[in-house]
């Protein structure tokens, strides 16, 4: 979880705290008041073992799912119905409605989710937000210590990772059921205290309600925790099902916060996923509004009935199930109504958040490295892949530049590319910094191997750039100034020379961008060809060498050194190549 939403979280815990504690001025005695006050801790402590859970299961879950997860939402999202079923699958997932749509906001400004597709998945997200207000009301949380106590031995006695994933969701399961029940012990009393009755049912005025919701769930940051403590109340007979239904539903509009809060310093598409998130729930609340007695009923047909019990004993019984029911009924309803005016809806967002006036931008400014991503560390370092495809293609655009001017040297030209490689070293430098933060997050050992490989793969992306911009540049810029010219039949051998090492750095970032095996041994599988390419060079070299007149000599040296340059470029794609080829290490 990210520092500014603990301090965020911290701050709800305290404030919760302080409201509970505050009120001791509803009794006289001090006995009363020393209640209250271990309630107070006791609820505080409970909601703060649930957020601690949720972390836990969250980041185990996205750990467990890895790449997946980046590659679901930004591949099966081509149309609205398929966007809507994978981001509720994947919010069901991971279970935080926030992270999805932090990651949708993240993919929507990296360009590889457009605004349609985005908003298919964070209507879906709200569906797959609600699961876990299910598991809280089907009374689970007596196995709270089994599976804290098994999800502990699992992450301390073993190595695998996707093993150690799985006790993680089962500790952080743990870790949210024994928080609830904390919470509900704490509750218990409240059972039998009237003015806390009392107050349960003024906020049966929805305005209160959603407003609690909302507030509440800004400053937790958790709608599930939300949900969980409404569903707690009701487990105790105290909480009427019209009341926990509509605090549910302001639950729904605290939890834009979080997408609003990821963008911040953001591009304005990403401002406009947030947007849609945060004006889907709106509206949809507000439609609700009139009709929560209606939707409370439809829960209450859905869900068990309890007849043998009575009073707050059936409210305990009953009203936990169906504001759970409420819940997923008002997200999957709502989904359903909105999912055919998606158009409509990406209309509005575009007239809220219009285009901002366009600045310039440096053409090798970073697109892809989203700070909004750093929290989930294989989708950033998918981020870093794509980044190091613009890597390549900008030290193949100086390939390209360079292979005329060898054949009519311009020294300006080729000061140009002196230019050019600086479009290298900036994105270089902003990929350095950002696989920097990553690596100060908590990784896997595949996340691990991962990140040490991109690492290597940076630095001998950039080595090429500054072969051309050092070596190769000086060579163009000497044979320019003393006007050196290659024979025709030079030019033929070192055009077939340059031709293999440009489809070899170029093959070498397509296996570094896809982490392609396959691409990668055919990198190898091209030593023969440019050995054989470059000792034609050579031969003809040396064979010119004793025919050539003293004048000529220099120009000898130039192109030795040339050919030398793009053979050692050559050395440099196969050991991006061997990164990700196991079986060729045998090649030299």
């Amino acid at each position: 979880m990210g520092k500014d939403v603990l301090k965020i979280r911290t701050a709800g815990l305290l404030l919760t705290g302080l409201v509970l504690v505050g009120t001791r001025s509803w009794a006289s005695d001090s006995a009363v008041f020393v209640s209250w006050w271990n309630m107070g801790m006791a609820v505080g402590g409970g909601l703060a073992l649930f957020l601690l859970g949720m972390g836990y299961l969250t980041d185990a879950l996205k750990a467990a799912a890895g790449r997946q997860l980046q590659l679901i939402l930004t591949r099966l999202t081509a149309n609205r119905f398929m966007g809507a079923l994978v981001g509720a699958v994947s919010t069901g997932v991971i279970q935080s409605s926030s992270i999805t749509t932090v990651l949708v906001v993240g993919f929507v400004s990296a360009q590889l989710m457009t605004l349609n597709q985005a908003i298919g998945v964070i209507m879906g997200a709200n569906i797959g937000s609600t699961v876990t207000a299910q598991i809280i009301a089907f009374k689970v949380t007596h196995l709270a210590l089994g599976f804290v106590a098994c999800g502990y031995l699992v992450v301390q006695l073993c190595r695998r990772d996707d093993v150690k994933s799985f006790g993680g969701i089962l500790l952080g399961l743990g870790m949210i059921f024994l928080g609830m029940n904390v919470m509900s012990d704490a509750m218990a009393p409240l059972r039998d205290f009237q003015p806390f009755i009392r107050l349960m049912a003024e906020v049966r005025n929805p305005l209160w309600g959603l407003l609690i919701g909302a507030v509440l769930t800004a400053l937790i940051q958790s709608s599930a925790a939300t949900t969980g403590i409404v569903i707690m109340l009701a487990s105790q007979g105290v909480m009427p099902l019209i009341t926990g239904v509509t605090i549910a539903l302001g639950a729904n509009i605290g939890t834009c916060v979080t997408a609003l809060l990821a963008t911040i310093g953001r591009p304005r598409v990403a401002l406009r996923a947030a947007a849609v998130h945060v004006v889907f729930n709106l509206i949809g609340v507000a439609l609700w509004v009139p009709f929560i007695s209606e939707l409370a009923d439809l829960a209450a047909v859905v869900s068990p009935a309890y007849p043998e019990l009575s009073g707050a004993a059936k409210l305990a019984a009953a009203a936990p199930r169906q504001i759970a029911n409420a819940n997923t009924l008002f997200n999957v309803i709502n989904t359903a109504l909105f999912i055919g005016f998606t158009p409509l809806l990406e209309r509005l967002v575009l007239w809220l958040v219009p285009p901002a006036a366009k600045t310039a931008q440096q053409p090798w400014a970073p697109q892809f490295l989203e700070p909004q991503l750093l929290d989930t560390p294989s989708a950033a370092l998918g981020m870093v892949r794509l980044e190091l495809g613009r890597l390549g293609e900008q030290v193949l655009l100086i390939m390209l530049k360079v292979k005329p001017l060898l054949e009519t040297p311009d020294p300006r030209a080729f000061h140009a590319v002196r230019r050019d490689d600086d479009a290298v070293d900036a994105l270089y430098t902003a990929i350095m910094q950002y696989l920097n933060a990553i690596g100060k997050r908590e990784l896997s050992d595949a996340e691990i191997r991962e990140y040490y490989q991109l690492l290597q793969v940076v630095e001998l992306l950039e080595g090429i750039g500054d072969i051309f911009e050092g070596e190769i540049a000086k060579l163009g810029t000497r044979m320019a100034e003393q006007q050196l010219l290659p024979s025709a039949a030079m030019r033929e051998l070192l055009e077939m020379l340059y031709g293999r090492v440009y489809s070899a750095v170029k093959m070498a970032t397509r296996a570094a961008v896809d982490n392609d095996g396959g691409v990668a041994r055919q990198v190898l599988a091209m030593r023969d060809q440019i050995e054989s390419a470059a000792n034609k060079t050579f031969r003809h070299q040396a064979s010119s060498l004793a025919k050539s007149p003293a004048e000529r000599l220099v120009l000898l040296q130039v192109e030795f050194e040339l050919a030398d340059q793009l053979k050692r470029i050559y050395s440099v794609c196969k050991r991006i190549a061997r990164l990700f080829c196991d079986s060729d290490k045998s090649d030299a």
